[in-house]
């Protein structure tokens, strides 16, 4: 329910609603190198599934990257201009993902007919040393309405002529408290607005101002970016409604 002190702003804040789809990331008992889930299960970490014909992700050294995020659109509500079905996938370097070190592969309906990789093998204990996820995950979803963010930049409303923070600047605490909850953007999640701990990365690139969040990753008990960051991936409209993940890309931000 909107706060009372934004009800004049209710009809115009309508607009800036977006569905979005909150990912319940539930830890699992298994240790590093074991995955009970279904290969072609969402989850976060584990074993990928993986097209044993399809030359699997290597960093800039030539090592096997590491699987961080599985969605199996089967599995997850619809969402306006995002797949049906298909398997999008977050890969990162187990040495320097945190450079430039990641890779998203999107596998259509009929590549998931194909015979899968099996033997991870050359994926070790120790290549988790310096991953931001670090336990596996097993997901579930349901849809939300997003109201705005913070730091996202497509939340451009004004309320009175001043921006977010402006108008904070003349709330009580208690209404500065209800107007965060309101514009909460936090959580892992399909699409809706992005949560930042610095800056909105689309609004510093030409040209990427309305590119659009496929997956946003949080801080929970096992899974940090950084100190107290957050992962995302981002592409432009076209490119998502045409599956061409191609076009996609991975950003992190931190304290």
């Amino acid at each position: 329910m909107i706060p009372d002190f934004l009800k004049k702003f209710e009809s115009d804040l309508k607009k800036y609603e977006r569905e979005f789809v909150r990912i319940i990331a539930k830890p699992q008992k298994e240790k590093l190198l074991e995955d009970n889930l279904n290969l072609k299960d969402s989850k976060f970490l584990g074993k990928p599934f993986f097209p044993i014909d399809r030359e699997y992700p290597k960093d800039q050294n030539g090592k096997p990257m590491i699987m961080v995020a599985q969605l199996n659109f089967e599995q997850i509500p619809e969402l306006e201009l995002f797949p049906k079905n298909g398997i999008l996938q977050l890969f990162l370097s187990s040495s320097d993902w945190y450079l430039d070190g990641s890779a998203i592969v999107y596998h259509s309906v009929e590549e998931l007919t194909k015979k899968p990789l099996s033997d991870f093998s050359f994926i070790t204990e120790k290549d988790y040393d310096e991953m931001p996820v670090f336990k596996l995950h097993q997901l579930s979803f349901e849809k939300g309405i997003d109201k705005g963010g913070s730091e996202d930049s497509q939340f451009d409303y004004l309320f009175d002529d001043m921006d977010y923070w402006d108008f904070t600047e003349n709330l009580t605490e208690e209404q500065e408290n209800q107007f965060g909850e309101y514009f909460d953007a936090t959580g892992h999640k399909i699409g809706g607005y992005a949560e930042f701990t610095q800056s909105d990365p689309r609004d510093c690139h030409e040209g990427q101002g309305n590119d659009i969040q496929v997956l946003q990753i949080d801080v929970d008990d096992h899974i940090m970016f950084g100190d107290s960051g957050l992962g995302h991936i981002f592409i432009d409209k076209e490119s998502l409604l045409e599956k061409d993940f191609s076009k996609a890309y991975f950003y992190w931000d931190c304290c």
